[in-house]
C-alpha cells in the first residue's frame, strides 16, 4: 500500500485510479505503465535525463508535470538494478550462450575423434 499524491489516502501498489479522489496513477489506464509525477512547484523535465540529452519529444516539455517516460538524470544508475549472486549470474550467462556452447563442444569432440585416430 502506497499513500495518493493528492488525497495521501492508502492505495494499492497495482491501482490504476485513487477510490478516493480519483486521481490517476497509472498512465493510460494501464497497470504496467507508471506516471510519474513532479513534486513541488519544479516541473519533471529539470531533472529529466532525455530533456538534459535533448532527446525527449514529450508536447509539455519543459513544463511537465506528469510523464511516462521520466527517468531521474541525478540518480545513480546502478541503485535500479539488483544483485544477482555469481551462481545465479553464471547460470543464467550459460543459459543465453547454450547454443553456443553446444557448438563448441561438438567441434572440440571432432577434434578429439580425429586427433585419436
Amino acid at each position: 500500500m502506497r499513500p495518493c499524491p493528492r488525497c495521501q489516502a492508502k492505495v494499492e501498489a497495482n491501482a490504476i485510479r485513487c477510490p478516493q479522489c480519483g486521481l490517476a496513477l497509472k498512465a493510460h489506464g494501464h497497470p504496467g505503465i507508471p506516471l510519474y509525477r513532479a513534486e513541488g512547484e519544479a516541473a519533471l523535465c529539470e531533472s529529466c535525463t532525455y530533456h538534459l540529452d535533448d532527446t525527449c519529444t514529450f508536447p509539455q516539455r519543459p513544463h511537465a508535470e506528469t510523464c511516462t517516460l521520466y527517468h531521474n538524470a541525478y540518480q545513480d544508475p546502478k541503485a535500479d538494478r539488483p544483485v544477482i549472486p555469481p551462481g545465479q549470474q553464471m547460470r543464467l550467462w550459460v543459459n543465453r550462450r547454450a547454443g553456443l556452447i553446444a557448438l563448441v563442444a561438438l567441434i572440440g569432440i571432432s577434434f578429439l575423434i580425429v586427433l585419436v585416430r
